[in-house]
Parts: structure tokens; C-alpha cells; sequence
């Protein structure tokens, strides 16, 4: 399954083989910026401009809770590995962490002085990163969120998906390579893709991403990646 945000305010759930709808889901007043499977693909969480994180039954579709917290759009929201936790960045300058089963505050972390554009957890749970509109990314300890966070070096600029060995990034429509040496390589062209990319997200070879013209696509990377690295 692939779930998909809009700024008509809805959360898509599609069948990734067929690409049919499965469930429109509504309950935001505004944009939808980010949406996130839970890693047991039980729950979906989705962030807006009306300022909420939503936590709805990936089966179902129901909501199960609204958090309300953040004083500004919420840009980002991702869920921890082990799918117990929520964190969430906004307009605010904070990063929330919420527990995803009662919907409770664990934490609101503040340092940085912009908006928070992007956030994820550690794969072992242990560490926030937020990435902010000046373009720096400031890590924290859960364990010990008194703790300052740390600064985190940036690697990657602009719409990119990372494997264990290269990095695919979209830009005006071009699909470009990028291995760990920094060489890049053209794979195609799309210029159907506009210059405008809202989300991109890498499972294995599939890469899926938004455009700005309310299309959905996924792309089978594998071809193209196997022509120039095998």
C-alpha cells in the first residue's frame, strides 16, 4: 500500500500493484504535508497546516486521535521503528514526541530557529533529527532530552531517496544517480514530472513520489540503477 497527502486536505490510501484508491480518509481542516506508515503497517500518522497530527487505523481508516500541541503548520511527521512513538516537526520551531498509543506528549524539543521541515528517528530509537528551513540538522537524545541537541552534519540537499550505496534524487524532472564517491549520473528524463516534487520515498528498487499536479507515481528504479552499476 502507498499513503499519499494533499493540500485538498484528505489522506490517500492506493493499492501499489493496481494504483486503485482504496480509502479516502478526512478529518484535517487544511494542507496535509506528511504521511507515514506505522513499521507494522498498522497505523498511519499525517501532519497539516491546521496545525494537528492525526493517527488513523491503517485498516479501518478511522481516526483514532487528533494531537494538538504544535502553535503552527505541521510539516513533517515520522513514526519510530519499533512503532511506539511519534515525532513530529512544524512552523513552531519545536519538534514534538508523542507516544503513539494514548496520544500524550513525551517531549517537545526546542533549539532550533526556524521552521522544522523534516524529522526521523535513530533506527534504534534512541535520537530525534530534525532538519530546519535554514538547511541544518540538530539531532537529540530521547533518553536525555536535557541534553542540547547536537549538531548533525548535512549530506543531502533537495528531493533525494538513499540506498546502502547511491542516491537517487529528482530535480526538474531528471532522475539522477548519485553514488558515494559523489559521481552522478543522468537515468532519465520525465518531463512530464514538472519541477515541483512534494515527497519522495525509496522501498527496495521502487521509488514513489508526488508531484505538484496531484499525480502519484512509482517508479521501478531497478532497470536503471542495474544499467550502470552491474
Amino acid at each position: 500500500m502507498i499513503v499519499s497527502g494533499s493540500s485538498d486536505k484528505t489522506v490517500c490510501i492506493w493499492d501499489a500493484v493496481t494504483g486503485s484508491l482504496i480509502r479516502k480518509l478526512e478529518g484535517h481542516s487544511s494542507y496535509v504535508h506528511s504521511v507515514a506508515f506505522s513499521h507494522d503497517s498498522t497505523m498511519i500518522v499525517s501532519g497539516s497546516s491546521d496545525k494537528t497530527v492525526c493517527i488513523w487505523d491503517a485498516v479501518t481508516g478511522s481516526l483514532i486521535r487528533k494531537l494538538e500541541g504544535h502553535i503552527s503548520y505541521v510539516h513533517s511527521v515520522a513514526f519510530s521503528h519499533d512503532s511506539t512513538m511519534i515525532v513530529s516537526g512544524s512552523s513552531d520551531k519545536t519538534v514534538c514526541i508523542w507516544d503513539a498509543v494514548t496520544g500524550s506528549l513525551i517531549r517537545n524539543l526546542k533549539g532550533h530557529n526556524d521552521h522544522v521541515k523534516s524529522v526521523a528517528f535513530s533506527a534504534d530509537g534512541s535520537h530525534v533529527v530534525a532538519y530546519n528551513h535554514e538547511g541544518l540538522n540538530y539531532m537529540w537524545s530521547i533518553a536525555d532530552p536535557s541534553k542540547p541537541p547536537v549538531r548533525a552534519p548535512q549530506i543531502f540537499s533537495g528531493h533525494q531517496a538513499m540506498t546502502s550505496n547511491y542516491i537517487l534524487k529528482i530535480q526538474s524532472g531528471q532522475i539522477i544517480c548519485k553514488t558515494s564517491n559523489g559521481q552522478e549520473t543522468l537515468l532519465c528524463y520525465l518531463p512530464e514530472l514538472g519541477s515541483y516534487i512534494s515527497c519522495v520515498m525509496q522501498s527496495g528498487a521502487k521509488l514513489t513520489f508526488g508531484t505538484e499536479k496531484g499525480d502519484i507515481y512509482i517508479l521501478d528504479s531497478a532497470p536503471l540503477i542495474n544499467t550502470y552499476f552491474t
